[in-house]
């Protein structure tokens, strides 16, 4: 009888309403994991030894999501602060008096929460990842496509000298490769929590466990989660981990973002969306969706994980308020992250690139974007000071006079031996785009 939470849609968060990350992330996927977490305790138990195999399978039998009201234990959850409480007394109940008093056997609330916290994050990031092998994979196609299509490159918002379109699209992927094995390697290191009241495991002992150990490593071999060294109701290093790979994630994905932002203004328009969406007053528009709520997700990431990191000074052997402070913000970080990585997958995978704009647009500047390659060049011929000199009249003329560059240049008697044309070819300027890009692309 699970009910719909109404208050867990969305409807303010389009970068992952009505994805596979609200699924992952929303109170009926906590929801499954908190009795999958439950069930994998007397299953754990039951292998050592030290409960029934018929309790194990009771247990799991009961652990059924149908029969929870997601609702019913939110409310009842403030009565003690967390879910777990009554959670467990809806599953002792569903299990029957038989096999009752095996359930949540010799463990704390927060045991459970923070192992259930884990499966979440892991199966979230199960789905990250996949978008991101498919990001860095249409990245690697742009990349090499456009290894020598020549651009602007902008420094401080001006154009500085030329780059190349593949260059930047590797530069991209480069990111998205560094968030991917940030991410990878926190997913495989989350880890089973299990320490009972405070993190000493002893109502353990006194239910048959001589030795803790193989039974942490039992609980955390039925999640498939990381085996932790000692309960970490205080040691907050695997949400610390999580939460900063996971920022890292939005911020990586948000830089492409931002890129495709400036470069699809409509008075640039060098790139654009495969697909833009509407507007509700102006019907010419193709707005850059996709982009948008990536760079929404970026800027809210750092804050997100902020919170977390806040939650590593927690005092005592079990916290009050470190420890709840970080469900919702986690929650929300990782749907964030993986609404973002969706919209990722859209934006790289139909992204337009408009090259005849980009070569258009290294001549706004009527050749001064190669200015910096005919300082060095002229310098031996002319000699440094004549050469500067010579530039920099040129330059102020070339904006006066409305003339390219090249065509001034081409005016000066010293220079009727130098080969101008090919020194003010901006395409000819992209120093070593071309091999950056390639060993870029041998990355894997």
């Amino acid at each position: 009888m699970t009910s719909v939470d109404s208050d867990d849609t969305g409807l303010l968060a389009p970068g992952w309403a009505g994805t596979p990350a609200a699924s992952a992330t929303g109170d009926t996927a906590y929801l499954r994991a908190l009795l999958d977490a439950e069930a994998a305790l007397t299953r754990a138990q039951a292998d050592l030894g030290l409960a029934p195999a018929e309790a194990a399978a009771a247990v799991a039998e009961a652990a059924d999501i149908a029969r929870f009201d997601v609702r019913s234990l939110a409310e009842r959850a403030r009565g003690g602060g967390n879910p777990v409480i009554p959670l467990v007394a809806d599953l002792t109940k569903a299990v029957g008096e038989e096999h009752g008093p095996y359930v949540h056997r010799g463990a704390t609330s927060q045991d459970i929460m923070d192992t259930a916290t884990m499966l979440v994050a892991v199966r979230t990031l199960d789905l990250v990842l996949a978008d991101l092998d498919r990001i860095e994979r249409a990245l690697a196609r742009l990349a090499a496509e456009h290894r020598d299509t020549a651009m602007p490159g902008r420094t401080l918002t001006q154009h500085a000298v030329p780059t190349t379109f593949g260059l930047k699209a590797a530069g991209w992927r480069s990111l998205v490769l560094d968030a991917r094995d940030r991410l990878k390697a926190v997913r495989d290191g989350l880890p089973a929590q299990l320490g009972g009241a405070a993190g000493t495991l002893a109502s353990f002992g006194v239910f048959g466990a001589s030795d803790t150990r193989p039974l942490v490593a039992a609980y955390a071999r039925e999640l498939g989660l990381a085996e932790p060294l000692l309960p970490w109701h205080t040691l907050r290093t695997p949400v610390a981990d999580l939460a900063g790979a996971l920022a890292f994630a939005a911020g990586a994905l948000g830089k492409t973002a931002v890129d495709v932002l400036t470069l699809a203004r409509t008075e640039i328009a060098e790139v654009s969306e495969g697909s833009g969406g509407g507007s509700s007053a102006m019907p010419h528009k193709a707005n850059p969706v996709r982009s948008t709520l990536i760079s929404a997700a970026a800027r809210r990431a750092p804050q997100l994980a902020a919170t977390l990191y806040g939650s590593l000074a927690a005092e005592d052997e079990r916290p009050a308020g470190a420890w709840h402070a970080e469900w919702e913000p986690l929650s929300d970080l990782l749907r964030l992250v993986a609404g973002a990585a969706g919209n990722a997958v859209e934006l790289t995978e139909e992204l337009r690139v408009h090259a005849g704009t980009m070569r258009r647009h290294l001549d706004l500047t009527h050749g001064l974007i190669v200015s910096e390659r005919l300082a060095a060049e002229l310098a031996p011929v002319l000699g440094r000071a004549r050469a500067k000199e010579l530039l920099t009249e040129t330059a102020k003329r070339t904006y006066t006079e409305g003339r390219p560059l090249a065509e001034l240049l081409a005016e000066k008697p010293e220079l009727k031996d130098v080969d101008l044309a090919d020194l003010t070819d901006p395409t000819r300027y992209t120093g070593s785009a071309g091999a950056l890009t390639d060993r870029a692309l041998e990355r894997r």
